[in-house]
């Protein structure tokens, strides 16, 4: 364990990381963080949620001359989401400092980023569309850069922006520090590496570390029509403070946030084809709890940092194993314990099994939820909550009026009238989505296992606390880039 206290830091920088919450290291921090300060290029292969931003900030943000009025760090990111997400996290870094930070994206009024480019900011965080962009308008000029960093590369070779990040880097002085961040390792990145780095240190996180070893991990064996009504259930029976629900394409995203709304559940989507301010807005939402349920395509979803998701529900399985880690990597965060059910087609199970080998860890069989245990998992919810408020509140004005009922009816009728009154009961009202072909196998990428295999055992039984219950609270509201990822998602669609 490695404390942030241990990596002389400055006070200020110090003070940033404890107003955040952060004490203790992540294993990437801890071995990129002193490289960084010492000025060496690095890569750090490590996934998504391992805490890359902070890796990478902190040695920027202590490097950053506040007199010196000239962009001094870029991060290239591959996705506005990741690139608004990374512009707040260092701008809380850099909060004691008083460092400028500005995320440039595509989406985004030009002129208005134009206006704020003249405010002199000390880091851009951007996309290389729109980094280029501005490079060509000579709005933006590098020649004052001392830092450059690249996030999630693979991720930025798969949507096609080797070619602009090559330009990009070709405008920044050679005497720089060059931090590469990547989950994998192919080998278009390991040649940015070797023509653009200078004898880089590479850190990797140990596998066991960039696994998801405190998220339980189910799947269930469903046809499609059946879906819908298992994920109902499911929200029912596990009340989830957070979940995300994950589609494979941007009519499927629609359909279902529609429907959960349509059942009482507090749910939005977001894909490649809403505009920026509509994606932000329903982001702000989900982080503020507003909305229960945040339904997602990958694209659209990539890069997403929200602390506090509890359950991820797939509700169409990830063509790539690889987006299946992703997609699960957004609960079970910071040490908390997180729960991903997958629903697979019976003609879906090969695909399954490659999910398996790619994580290492083996799905436990879940049976379909019924409108019973629906029922039962709502009334539990309500029973938590009102134990917790006869053990935590104030009850002292409602005795009187609790007496005055007593004398009239019994107790058990009382608190049976209570329980139903606020129980939600499941919503059987008819939605329509429509239908997915299931996933085949892509025997071109070398991929076998298509045949079933045999698991013993039926799973968890619904209600149990292997279902993934959460304790209901107070404030529970159930009831009542580019082109190329509008493209991606459109040959989805």
């Amino acid at each position: 364990m490695t404390l942030f206290s241990e990596l002389g830091l400055d006070s200020t920088t110090m003070k940033s990381i404890e107003r955040m919450g952060f004490e203790e290291a992540t294993p990437i921090q801890a071995q990129t963080i002193p490289l960084g300060l010492e000025g060496k290029d690095l890569i750090g292969q490590a996934q998504t949620g391992t805490g890359k931003t902070v890796a990478f900030g902190i040695p920027l943000m202590e490097k950053i001359d506040l007199k010196n009025d000239n962009v001094q760090g870029i991060i290239i990111a591959p996705t506005r989401e990741l690139a608004i997400q990374v512009s707040e996290e260092l701008f809380k870094l850099g909060y004691g400092k008083r460092a400028r930070v500005l995320a440039v994206y595509g989406g985004q009024d030009i002129d208005r980023q134009i206006r704020a480019l003249k405010k002199k900011p000390h880091i851009i965080v951007g996309t290389p569309g729109r980094l280029l962009d501005h490079i060509k308008r000579k709005t933006l000029r590098l020649n004052g850069v001392n830092t450059v960093i690249l996030d999630e590369a693979d991720e930025m070779l798969n949507m096609g922006f080797i070619e602009d990040i090559e330009s990009i880097l070709s405008e920044v002085p050679e005497e720089r520090q060059t931090l590469l961040f990547s989950a994998t390792m192919p080998d278009p990145i390991r040649k940015i590496a070797e023509r653009f780095m200078k004898d880089p240190t590479i850190v990797r996180v140990k596998a066991k570390e960039m696994t998801v070893s405190n998220i339980d991990q189910y799947y269930i064996e469903l046809k499609e029509g059946e879906k819908f009504e298992a994920l109902a259930r499911l929200l029912d029976i596990q009340t989830p403070e957070l979940a995300i629900v994950f589609g494979r394409t941007k009519r499927r995203v629609d359909e279902l946030s529609s429907a959960l709304n349509v059942r009482g559940y507090m749910a939005e989507g977001i894909h490649g084809d809403l505009s920026q301010a509509k994606r932000l807005s329903v982001l702000k939402k989900f982080k503020d709890g507003s909305i229960d349920v945040l339904v997602a395509t990958d694209v659209a979803a990539r890069g997403l940092d929200i602390s506090g998701v509890t359950h991820v529900y797939n509700f169409d399985i990830p063509q790539d194993p690889e987006s299946y880690v992703h997609r699960i990597g957004r609960t079970g965060r910071a040490g908390k314990h997180g729960v991903a059910i997958t629903f697979v087609n019976p003609r879906e199970k090969g695909q399954l099994q490659v999910v398996e080998r790619t994580t290492k860890k083996r799905m436990e069989r879940m049976t379909p939820p019924t409108l019973t245990e629906a029922l039962e998992g709502q009334q539990k919810a309500v029973t938590e909550k009102i134990l917790g408020a006869v053990e935590n509140e104030d009850l002292s004005i409602y005795i009187s009026q609790a007496e005055e009922l007593l004398q009239k009816h019994s107790a058990t009728d009382l608190v049976a009238a209570a329980l139903k009154q606020l129980t939600k009961e499941p919503d059987t009202t008819p939605v329509k989505l429509t239908e997915e072909a299931p996933l085949s196998m892509r025997r071109d990428r070398n991929r076998s296992g298509s045949g079933n295999r045999s698991r013993n055992g039926r799973g968890p039984v619904a209600g149990r606390k292997d279902y993934g219950n959460k304790r209901s609270n107070n404030n529970r509201k159930f009831g009542g880039n580019r082109g190329s990822n509008q493209r991606r998602e459109t040959l989805n669609k």
